[in-house]
Parts: structure tokens; sequence; C-alpha cells
């Protein structure tokens, strides 16, 4: 029997103190103790002032990814929600701290309640969105009543400087300058740590706010479009990928394939076009105008694709002035699977809202480009 989802709750954890623009090297390293050459344009072009770090600045962990998880439920405890009746937990990462077991399965592990279902979503930024809308299905047909979903990221790891090295090295024996290839190099001033997570029943909130998730909507392109974000695997010319497990130790470790890349250009001559056409698609198939919303919470990877985003939903027929825009990229910085939930916590416990308020949230992944529309009622 179907009924309605509500989001009743919604709790984030950031690791450690905020990190300015000039302390990022202290915590990751310089790649062979040279300062990047790239570090400046990036920031400049993706405008994040601030991120987080489970990191010291000798560079070890004071966090895994399962303990970021594991304290943002912890806030929703403190806020009233009774972890012995959540049966669903479902959690999406990027960065999880092993291939095997899951993701979630780790974070139940670290509860230690009672048994209950749980799942998390392989791929990047969309993994939590996916984690949220099988949390939604299940609570709208009745299979669970209780459920916890979010999204967690420790991305800092995969940015240290120790694994550029032997990439670096390789460049010094050929004669040439020991600065790593741009792709590796973009994601290590953009990405955070930290998790966020949401709270879904039944029924809405007696007192307090509630938002009701009138639908979600995820859409992959990827039978169209080539790998964009890539880890453990190399991108040939062509696009296509080698695995991991097709590379000799030495090519994994001369070409940095275990760490994070990003094809720069591919992402810049796609991502927004295809996230204004979802707009419009989703725009049209629900029936809504984007004149009745009040909030847009687009997650954006960078400010660069701000002004962008605006003029192509306009030009799509969807406009959206930035004056409905609700955005905390510059001070959080881009924590993956868990953005689109930061954005939603904060927004939430920000006394700004009102009931009857419509709020659409965009996610994009740049993984093989997949996108997620949700819209919600505040009641």
């Amino acid at each position: 029997m179907s009924q309605e989802v509500y989001i009743n709750k919604l709790s984030r954890f950031l690791p450690n103190q905020p990190i300015s623009n000039d302390e990022m090297e202290d915590y990751l390293g310089r790649i062979s103790g040279s300062k990047s050459r790239a570090k400046s344009i990036i920031l400049r072009n993706n405008g994040i002032k601030t991120r987080y770090y489970a990191l010291d600045k000798n560079q070890k962990s004071t966090h895994s990814n399962a303990e970021l998880s594991l304290e943002a439920i912890k806030v929703l405890e403190s806020k009233g929600v009774k972890l012995n009746e959540v049966d669903l937990l479902a959690i999406g990462t990027t960065s999880p701290d092993q291939s095997l077991p899951s993701h979630a399965s780790m974070v139940h592990g670290l509860l230690g309640n009672h048994p209950m279902e749980v799942i998390t979503p392989h791929g990047s930024c969309n993994s939590g969105m996916l984690a949220l809308k099988y949390a939604f299905m299940s609570v709208i047909t009745g299979e669970a009543e209780h459920a916890i979903a979010g999204g967690s990221e420790k991305l800092s790891t995969w940015m240290l400087s120790e694994h550029f090295e032997d990439e670096a090295q390789k460049l010094v024996s050929l004669n040439e300058k020991p600065y790593v290839a741009f792709e590796r190099e973009f994601l290590r001033w953009m990405l955070s740590d930290g998790a966020a997570m949401a709270y879904l029943e039944n029924h809405p909130n007696l007192v307090d706010l509630s938002l009701k998730i009138e639908w979600i909507d995820i859409k992959s392109y990827a039978h169209e479009l080539e790998t964009c974000m890539y880890s453990a695997c190399v991108k040939n010319e062509d696009g296509s990928i080698i695995p991991w497990r097709d590379l000799s130790s030495k090519q994994i470790t001369e070409g940095s394939v275990m760490a994070l890349h990003q094809d720069a250009r591919l992402l810049g001559d796609t991502i927004v076009e295809y996230g204004a056409m979802g707009l419009k698609y989703v725009s049209d198939k629900y029936g809504f105008s984007t004149e009745e919303l009040s909030w847009f919470l687009p997650h954006m990877s960078s400010e660069f694709f701000r002004n962008k985003i605006e003029v192509l939903a306009a030009e799509a027929g969807c406009p959206i002035p930035q004056s409905k825009w609700f955005t905390n990229l510059t001070k959080f910085g881009n924590v993956g699977a868990a953005s689109a939930f930061l954005m939603l916590e904060e927004l939430f416990n920000s006394g700004k809202l009102k009931r009857g308020q419509k709020i659409l949230l965009m996610s994009p992944e740049s993984a093989r480009f997949s996108y997620a529309y949700m819209m919600l009622t505040v009641v």
C-alpha cells in the first residue's frame, strides 16, 4: 500500500576545523616537495574558500568514512531519532574505506543496534541520491517505517601527495618537471570530507516542519557519454577504460591509477548542458513551472558553473533566478555523495523555510554522467 514520505530530520558531521586554501597542502602534502602550479587557478575558478579533512597535518586519519557516517547518525539521535526503531540504513559514498564489505554494513557494525536492512549504492555524487530514493521507495511501499538515508565521503586520503610520488619520480627520470597531469590534480583542490543524513517516515512531524518528498527522478546518460571521473582504471584516447586488474603494479603506481581523476575538458563541455536538458524533462514530466519554486538547490562541483546553469536553464524554458538558489559549496567544498544532503540540512535548519514552499534539488554526477532531481514541499 503506497503512502506519503516525509523527511523529518536532517543532520551533518564535518570533521575537525575548516581548512583555508592556504592550509590545504599542509594537510595533503606537496608532490615532490613542490607547491602546486595549478592550485591557484583551480581554486580561483571553483570559488571554494574552506573545506574539511578527516586528517591531521601529519597526513594521519582522524576518522574513517564509516565513523563520519556514524557521527552524523549520532546527531540524528540527539535530535530525537530512536535508533532502535530504524529498519533501513541506506548510505551512498564515492570513497568507502574498503571495497568489501559495503560502507553501510560497516556503519551498521559501528552502530551495533539491531538487525536491519542496509544498502550502499555504488557511484559518486548520486550514490547518496540513489540511497535516498531507495529509502523513499521503501517507506512509500510500507517495506520500512523509519529509514535513514544519506551520503558520506572521506576523499582527502585519495588526494595525499604520497599517492602521486611514483608518477612524479617517473617524470624526473625522463628529465621532466615533477608536475602530475592536470586531470589528476584537478580534484585535489575541490574535494572535502563529511557526512549528512536524512530521517524518513510515513508521517510528518507533529509540531516542527517536515519536507514531503513529492518525487525523485534519476537518469543516466552513460549510453551516449563517455567516462569523465574515474579511479582504479586508465582512460584511453578513444574514451574506453582499462581496469586496474589488467595493469601491472608498475603501471598502477607510475600512473597514479588508484587516485581519483577527472576529464576536465569533458566535464566543462557536458555537465551543465545535460543538467538543463534534465531540468526541462522533469518539468514536463511532473507538470510544474520553475516559477513555482521557492528554493533551488543545485549541487555544483565549482562556482565556475553557476552563471552557465542559470543561463542554460532559462534557455531551456526553466528560468530560476539566483535569488532562489541555496548552496554551500564555498564553505564546505565538494563533499560528493553528501553534498546534496548538506545543502538540504543547512536550509532545513536555517529557519528560512515556510509551509507550502516548493524546493527543487538538482544533483549531477560526472563519473559517467547521471542527474538526480527531487521535489519537496515544506509541510
